[in-house]
This record gives C-alpha cells, sequence and structure tokens, in this order.
C-alpha cells in the first residue's frame, strides 16, 4: 500500500525546503498539500511555486476536510516551514484552521508528526512550545543544514534538510551523502 502523508507549508521563510519536499515526495507517496494564506503570499515573494504538483491539495479554512478528522489514515504530517504562530497554536491545541487541526489530530492518534521551524534566535517561549509538543509526541526539526556533506550549492543545502526529513518518514532517497564515520 502507497503510504499517504500531510505536508502543510505556513507563514516562516524557507519555501524552497517545502518545495524540495514535494518533489521528492509526490513520487514516492499519496500527499495532501495544506498552504496557509500568509505562506502563499512568503512563497511569491521568494519566487517559489507551489501550483501543479501531483498532490492532493487542501483548503486551510476547510474544516470540514477528511484531514480533520482521525478516521481519515494516513503515515504522517510535515510542517515545513512551521511558522511560531502555527507551533505555538499547536501546542496549545488551538485549532483555528486546517493546518493546526490535522496536526492537532496527528498527535493525538500517535502518528508522525515533524514541525521544522526556521526562526532564529529562538525565544524562551519557543523553547518552552517546542519542548511542550516533544512532550506530546511531535518531532522538532529546526531547519539547520549540515556541511559535513560539502555542498557546493544551496540546493545541496537545502537537499541535505530534506533528506533528513525523509529519512524521519521513513521514505527512502538518495539526496545527500550519509555520514560514514570517515573523512
Amino acid at each position: 500500500m502507497k503510504k499517504r502523508f500531510v505536508v502543510a507549508v505556513t507563514g516562516a521563510s524557507g519555501m524552497v525546503y517545502a518545495r524540495r519536499l514535494l518533489e521528492v515526495l509526490q513520487d514516492k507517496a499519496e500527499v495532501h498539500l495544506i498552504i496557509s494564506d500568509i505562506a502563499h503570499e512568503i512563497a511569491e515573494y521568494e519566487g517559489v511555486d507551489f501550483s501543479g504538483f501531483d498532490v492532493v491539495y487542501a483548503d486551510n479554512a476547510n474544516m470540514f476536510a477528511d484531514l480533520a478528522s482521525g478516521s481519515f489514515r494516513y503515515d504522517g504530517m510535515v510542517i515545513i516551514p512551521c511558522s511560531m504562530k502555527t507551533l505555538a497554536a499547536i501546542a496549545s491545541g488551538f485549532s483555528d484552521n486546517l493546518i493546526t487541526r490535522t496536526a492537532d489530530v496527528c498527535l493525538k492518534e500517535g502518528r508522525k508528526c515533524i514541525l521544522m521551524p526556521r526562526e532564529m534566535p529562538l525565544s524562551r517561549i519557543h523553547l518552552k512550545n517546542m519542548l511542550s509538543l516533544d512532550e506530546a509526541g511531535a518531532t522538532i526539526m529546526v531547519i539547520s543544514p549540515a556541511f559535513y556533506t560539502r555542498p557546493q550549492s544551496i540546493e545541496d543545502l537545502v537537499d541535505m534538510v530534506v533528506a533528513r526529513v525523509l529519512d524521519h518518514m521513513n521514505v527512502d532517497h538518495a539526496l545527500s551523502i550519509r555520514w560514514s564515520g570517515e573523512y
């Protein structure tokens, strides 16, 4: 059976990470995509287009969507990038849109839920919210590319981050070099 994932994009810089994840994941799984209104605006500003993917597009305002119910089965959710507003809403159980409701469902159903903030520096409030979500079962993956892969381009840095996401989603890929312990 083909894996099924939810990918959500919220209002933080770093739309290129979400786009690359979709490019890879659409060929490997059924993907349901939710994009917040501000994410659409930031994507336009950053020159990233989310149209034309072979995914199921969901309206963030549609609280009647199948994704809003625990009876809709999927293997996990990634919010990339995850704004601190969205992270705080999920941490406090405030489900006022499809993204936060789907994350709430994901956590209550014990499914893989990966939140990928790109903010820095982090305030004490951000850290407390992240700790709260970790305790609730979420995986917090602050977008922070590594350099042991000796990246030659921005695309290499993006692929390294997306590779880590795919690893946590248990999706095979060949996006980046794995650390071997040798140099």
